[in-house]
């Protein structure tokens, strides 16, 4: 399915193939979102909402409107062994029925996770209440722990989102809880039953925690893995070198991106980009929906 023929074909681009808007735990919408993306002077943007396509139709009509081109996609929360495994998925079948199936027991599940983590913190003398954190939830928006963070700079307990997941939310965390979410290998199937092409959200960050066992990347690229994003601010010099040679290995996509949330964090449009060549291999690649302005 490719693409919608309209715009500059794929050649001398800015290109951030990872960002979210308030459909998730951005704090733009999603057509603010695309404005500030071409305002930024990239020439495409991707939305990849967290476990959640509710933003493509208003990030599509910004980008038709502004000249811009859009990837639609999404960020699906992965686990293994305990630890957290983002997959971004591009220009899959929004309607698949066993993909949304997975989303769906994440959604609900994140639900349950959140008054528990409410719970403790409160047990703990932080004074946080379950609407407090719903209050900062765009209606739709799935919930999670960025909410939490915010709730928690508006009552003033920190200053900013970047605070609160280093001394509250990360992990390791005594207010953590965990929620359910689909195995990656499994994700990574789903995603390419779906159409789409799966593409592993920075595996060796040096900021949230453990970094993800090579051998799971292996696992993830026998069962169909498209891409690496190698690019990102929480990926060290070592990090993105180990991504790379994963990608060189296994003639993977190498992507870059700036992971932007809008206000509260330090994540800036286009601060890396993909190259063009990397993104026809997506599009080429990506059949169960279509790229806008491509």
């Amino acid at each position: 399915m490719g693409s919608t023929p309209r715009g500059p074909t794929l050649g001398r681009m800015r290109i951030d193939l990872h960002t979210h808007s308030t459909a998730s735990d951005g704090t733009q919408d999603p057509g603010v979102l695309v404005a500030a993306a071409a305002g930024a002077g990239l020439d495409v943007v991707a939305l990849t909402d967290h476990d959640t396509t509710r933003g493509w139709d208003e990030a599509g009509a910004a980008a038709l409107e502004r000249g811009i081109g859009l990837v639609r996609g999404m960020e699906i929360s992965c686990q293994r062994d305990h630890r957290s495994v983002h997959l971004l998925a591009y220009l899959f079948d929004p309607d698949d029925a066993d993909l949304l199936g997975e989303i769906e027991h994440a959604r609900s599940s994140r639900l349950t996770r959140m008054d528990r983590m409410v719970e403790r913190m409160a047990a703990d003398g932080i004074p946080i209440t379950i609407d407090q954190v719903r209050a900062q939830v765009a209606a739709g928006a799935t919930l999670g722990r960025p909410h939490l963070a915010d709730a928690l700079v508006a009552s003033g307990q920190v200053p900013d989102r970047t605070t609160a997941f280093r001394d509250l939310l990360h992990n390791e965390s005594p207010y953590y809880v965990s929620h359910y979410a689909v195995d990656p290998v499994r994700a990574v199937r789903l995603v390419r039953a779906a159409g789409g092409v799966p593409v592993l959200a920075h595996p060796f960050t040096v900021t949230r925690g453990r970094a993800l066992d090579v051998d799971v990347v292996e696992e993830m690229v026998a069962a169909g893995l498209g891409g690496i994003e190698v690019h990102h601010r929480d990926h060290d010099a070592a990090g993105r070198a180990l991504a790379q040679d994963l990608a060189d290995a296994h003639d993977l996509i190498v992507t870059g991106s700036s992971d932007y949330h809008g206000e509260g964090k330090p994540n800036r449009l286009g601060e890396h980009t993909t190259d063009p060549a990397q993104l026809a291999r997506i599009v080429e690649q990506g059949s169960g929906s279509a790229a806008i302005g491509l």
